[in-house]
């Protein structure tokens, strides 16, 4: 609020918002009013859905074990990887098969206690050339194979 001192200068203009909220107001409802009337519907999308013959029907487990398993004296260890069977020779493919999609390519070793380290870091190799990036060791008790 200004005061005028008498024989002050001419007063200065000042806005009159009055009309501006008005026309502030009117706006508001008439985008109200536009944006109910807008449909919900937008664009369809269409996704591509998986061929259901390459579908798997199994599931792989998301972690991997390698078990180093105590045969008997003087024999080479069993090998299991995830509870079956492999062979020595097969052990990289199958290593290879299943880290091929993988984004993590993490594996853990299990070795019993009286197994040599040997036959484990022969393992830890074999993973490594198949495309593993990190190893974890896990211990376990004496356990004999096919038992």
């Amino acid at each position: 609020m200004a005061f005028s001192m008498a024989g002050g200068g001419p007063s200065s203009p000042q806005i009159n918002v009055t009309p501006l909220i008005d026309v502030l107001l009117t706006l508001i409802i008439v985008f109200m009013v536009v944006v109910s009337m807008d449909k919900r519907e937008g664009e369809t999308a269409q996704i591509p859905q998986p061929d259901q013959k390459q579908k798997q029907n199994i599931a792989q487990p998301r972690t991997v074990v390698i078990q180093v398993l105590w045969t008997k004296d003087g024999e080479v260890p069993v090998i299991k990887l995830n509870q079956e069977e492999v062979r020595w020779e097969d052990l990289e493919t199958r290593l290879a098969e299943i880290y091929l999609k993988r984004a993590e390519k993490v594996v853990f070793v299990r070795g019993d206690g009286d197994v040599d380290f040997q036959y484990v870091a022969d393992v830890i190799d074999v993973a490594h050339h198949a495309g593993v990036e990190r190893v974890g060791l896990l211990t376990m008790d004496r356990e004999i194979a096919g038992e």
